[in-house]
């Protein structure tokens, strides 16, 4: 709601994220990639993606929260590294991309475990945050924040407040709220226009929305609720350049490659139009952690040895 107050947006500062995956990962595409053919069939290319956003950022001066698959941290653990090193915020977007609605309760602490453990042993940071993939967590599987608190995560971004076919909890808090867990949970952002909420997070909305428009929805949500925004973007979609991926549905295809060539010129602008931290930073989440999970403990999450170090 909004308090009446105008809101000076060239001051207000918003959470930059990027959900650090590669183009093969795609949940769009998981019915024709198979896991076994990730770097190998498909060649990487998230690490020269991830540093060409590292340069942006560093033109921008901004900081950024990077939710890293643990697969990718496994196959370039000095990817991981760099980030922390430019003073980035590091947190888990799961090991495999595997969507939280698609496992049981079992399975997803286990894969949140291992990408939680493998990310602070290569870096040596806490990882307070985690992002499902496909924004997967909703009134089917509530219990992902039970084993999130468990794990001695701070905040989860696991959630989107509208209708999708491929996510969506539209009932749910629209903005930063405690849950009963012990965890916070930061919603990706929607404005309420035309009698829906209209996603104005970023990703493939982003791409398909003209940039002034998204600037003004952006502009609009700042000034209307005087809340704290965030955005979201890959990798891969600054990299207009990579492998088409042949045989799959036709609104897939024009949803990841729409604007392909576009994006980096787009977050650019965004850059500079607007003011960006991390996520802990802009929502005052103070890094305290319920963690009962020893040091020692970790010592046994897998390393992935049979993946081999892809990058350097």
């Amino acid at each position: 709601m909004s308090d009446g107050r105008c809101y000076d947006t060239s001051k207000a500062t918003c959470a930059m994220t990027v959900d650090v995956e590669d183009y093969f990962h795609v949940a769009a595409f998981d019915k024709t990639i198979h896991r076994s053919d990730w770097g190998i069939k498909y060649p990487l290319r998230v690490e020269q993606s991830t540093h060409r956003i590292l340069e942006l950022f560093d033109e921008h001066n901004v900081k950024a929260t990077f939710f890293m698959l643990g697969w990718v941290a496994n196959v370039c653990p000095s990817l991981a590294k760099e980030i922390v090193d430019n003073g980035h915020e590091l947190a888990s977007h799961g090991t495999h991309h595997q969507k939280a609605t698609s496992q049981s309760p079992e399975a997803f602490r286990d894969d949140v475990y291992r990408s939680k453990a493998l990310l602070e042993d290569i870096t040596g940071v806490p990882i307070n945050g985690y992002r499902a993939p496909s924004f997967s967590i909703n009134p089917t599987n509530e219990w992902a924040f039970s084993v999130l608190a468990e794990l001695g995560f701070v905040y989860s971004s696991s959630t989107y407040p509208v209708k999708h076919d491929h996510y969506g909890a539209p009932d749910w808090p629209k903005s930063k709220y405690l849950r009963p867990e012990g965890i916070y949970e930061l919603p990706i952002p929607t404005l309420f226009k035309f009698g829906r909420s209209i996603p104005i997070g970023g990703g493939g909305f982003f791409r398909l929305y003209p940039y002034q428009l998204s600037k003004a929805l952006i502009t609009n949500y700042i000034n209307r609720t005087g809340l704290p925004y965030s955005f979201y973007f890959h990798p891969w979609e600054i990299d207009e350049h990579q492998p088409r991926i042949a045989n799959v549905p036709l609104k897939s295809h024009f949803r990841h490659y729409l604007n392909l060539g576009k994006m980096e010129d787009r977050v650019r602008y965004l850059l500079t139009d607007f003011s960006w931290n991390t996520m802990s930073h802009v929502f005052q989440l103070d890094g305290r952690t319920n963690d009962s999970t020893t040091a020692d403990q970790r010592t046994d999450t897998p390393r992935y040895a049979s993946l081999g170090r892809i990058c350097r």
